[in-house]
């Protein structure tokens, strides 16, 4: 296909013409995206600030809140952007840049949840060899060929894009610029180029959610085996992925795998996945994880005590209440 434009940039028409809409979606996207960040930053940060860094579970859900706000940054600040401003555009280089982002970050997190479950399967049905089969290593190396699979998702879909020939109109019925879109405004048929497009993206999602799907089912089948306490705990685990696998997985596969077209309603499916979906993870692996918990109010405690200390001696001052203090000092210290 001959790659020729006459555009130098794209309009997105947005999630809607209605000013008083946009209002009210640009406080509720920006309070989701602050939610995000900060949900997101916590998990990461207390992960990696604790001993359950040690732990493969933990570390592959510091690296999926780590791509959660990569991969919603790429998107969710330039919507929040365009839903005050009259004119929305996007250069044409940002719009290619933004597609090979977006389908990279999406694409590894698919494949770090699948190391996922790939954990909580060894955890629970494999659970005397765990430690063996689960090292650093393997974990490394499972993150590393998440990482090579978000690149070997996103590069097809980029170079793809950067193909197509746009001498017409320059409207994107979308907030974000994506493959399909794009594929609607090219002045060229792209029927073949779209069924191509469903056959390696729709059907990597369709795959991995399928494996995912089985890979749960085997392990809750599995759980009959195991202690009322230790089945609690498990479930109560896998209750959390499988909520994630679904936010993110269904909507998806809603609008990579059908024939290539677009919809007004794909705008809002896409939502779950941009936005909904990585703003509830935190939520999700924390209401449930007793010691995600646990970490989080250790480290609240950590954070009061440096405040402590600083404002006890600052300006050569002196804490009126000692007593307090070190007695929240010793309680933290007991929690460790």
């Amino acid at each position: 296909m001959e790659s020729r434009r006459n555009i130098s940039e794209f309009i997105f028409l947005g999630l809607s013409y209605d000013q008083n809409i946009q209002i009210f979606c640009f406080i509720f996207f920006f309070f989701c995206y602050l939610a995000l960040l900060v949900g997101n930053l916590l998990i990461l940060v207390s992960i990696q600030c604790s001993p359950l860094c040690s732990q493969p579970m933990y570390y592959f859900l510091s690296h999926l809140s780590f791509i959660d706000i990569c991969y919603t940054s790429s998107v969710t600040p330039k919507l929040i952007g365009d839903l005050l401003a009259e004119r929305k555009t996007i250069s044409y280089g940002n719009c290619m840049l933004q597609v090979l982002i977006m389908h990279f970050f999406g694409g590894t997190e698919i494949f770090i949840l699948t190391a996922m479950a790939f954990d909580r399967y060894i955890a629970i049905c494999k659970s005397l060899h765990y430690v063996m089969i689960m090292n650093r290593t393997r974990c490394n190396l499972l993150l590393l060929a998440a990482w090579a699979g978000g690149a070997v998702h996103a590069l097809p879909q980029f170079f793809t894009a950067i193909r197509l020939p746009f001498c017409g109109p320059n409207e994107l019925d979308h907030y974000f610029c994506d493959i399909f879109p794009l594929l609607k405004i090219a002045c060229t048929d792209t029927y073949i180029t779209g069924i191509l497009v469903i056959a390696f993206a729709g059907m990597i999602a369709l795959v991995t959610f399928a494996v995912l799907s089985v890979s749960y089912g085997i392990i809750l089948f599995s759980l009959k085996n195991h202690s009322a306490e230790g089945r609690q705990k498990a479930l109560s685990t896998c209750g959390s992925h499988i909520t994630v696998v679904i936010l993110f997985f269904v909507p998806v596969i809603f609008i990579y795998l059908r024939p290539p077209t677009t919809f007004p309603e794909d705008k809002i499916f896409a939502l779950f996945y941009t936005i909904i979906a990585p703003m509830f993870n935190p939520l999700i692996y924390t209401l449930r994880n007793t010691e995600m918990k646990s970490t989080l109010k250790k480290l609240s405690i950590k954070c009061y005590f440096q405040r402590k200390r600083s404002s006890r001696y600052c300006c050569g001052s002196f804490d009126p209440w000692p007593g307090n203090f070190c007695m929240l000092e010793l309680w933290a210290n007991k929690m460790k």
